[in-house]
């Protein structure tokens, strides 16, 4: 126990979308009056795993969550609690003591569909009597709807495996993100004037639609517009590995080994195979020349 006292948002924050973000911004007022800190309480795998035995494909590697809710949603005090079967068959009121006793809340905030414990008996409206019998304010905070749809993370990870990235990033209040270390690639790109970036999509993220995107790459010297293949390389390969590489707009440099951030701001076109090396290099010159219009036409 560190005695620091905290307002807790409590949630699983996959993708960070708008209504996570207004959960965060109510987490931060609060704290405020109080003269607290705002925290956030996550998780490091997706509930759903243990509870329905279903693996469920995120918007986001756990790095990338954390970096979200420090970036988008103003909070660095984040507490990632390792989910297990063990946890899952913790009784929801022994969690919240639990809170209160080592983390120092003073004050919960969650979403109308947030659940926690045991059978998720822990409802919004259980944590909310909780709180009010054992001296702790709350805020359960209604849902967000855009469009009259509500956001949520199930919603935006449909969008994304269909490659709808702008109405994704709609939902979101940001672009879908990719974040990882640049490694070594296949170096073909070089041999048909398109040199690229290759990334990966972490274990268990989902996989965009298979297709070419306009992106923005965040460098360590600041940042730069891209084209961008998701897919398995099916003029090259004959496997099913997914590859994410990334030719850098005007940029000429080796990043090798660099932390790079992938945002996915537009969907081209659907990935397909070429009768040969010179064609597919053709159509990449095609689809840089559409990524600049894109670019010209948006303030990004």
């Amino acid at each position: 126990m560190d005695n620091i006292k905290r307002v807790l948002a409590l949630g699983f924050f996959d993708g960070v979308h708008l209504g996570h973000q207004a959960l965060m911004r109510t987490t931060a007022e609060r704290a405020g009056e109080y003269g607290v800190r705002p925290a956030v309480i996550s998780f490091d795998t997706h509930p759903d795993t243990y509870v329905h035995g279903t693996d469920v494909p995120l918007l986001g590697s756990v790095a990338d969550r954390k970096d979200l809710i420090s970036r988008v949603g103003g909070i660095d005090d984040i507490i990632m609690i390792h989910f297990d079967r063990r946890f899952m068959q913790t009784p929801w009121d022994e969690f919240l003591r639990t809170v209160r006793d080592e983390l120092g809340a003073v004050h919960l905030v969650t979403g109308r569909d947030f659940s926690c414990g045991y059978r998720g008996l822990g409802t919004s409206e259980r944590i909310a009597q909780w709180c009010e019998e054992n001296g702790l304010g709350c805020d359960i905070v209604d849902e967000v709807k855009v469009d009259g749809v509500t956001v949520s993370s199930t919603y935006i990870r449909g969008l994304v495996a269909n490659g709808d990235m702008e109405r994704a990033a709609l939902f979101l209040g940001h672009p879908h993100t990719l974040t990882d270390t640049v490694g070594s690639g296949y170096k073909i790109g070089r041999t048909i004037g398109a040199p690229t970036i290759n990334t990966r999509i972490p274990e268990g993220v989902i996989v965009p639609r298979h297709g070419v995107y306009a992106t923005r790459v965040w460098l360590p010297e600041g940042v730069k517009p891209a084209v961008t293949n998701v897919g398995v390389r099916p003029t090259f390969d004959n496997d099913d590995r997914v590859t994410v590489e990334s030719n850098i707009l005007d940029f000429n440099g080796n990043l090798y080994g660099s932390q790079v951030r992938l945002e996915f701001l537009c969907f081209l076109r659907d990935e397909r195979r070429f009768r040969s090396g010179e064609e597919l290099g053709e159509q990449i010159q095609r689809d840089i020349a559409e990524t600049r219009r894109y670019f010209a036409a948006h303030t990004t």
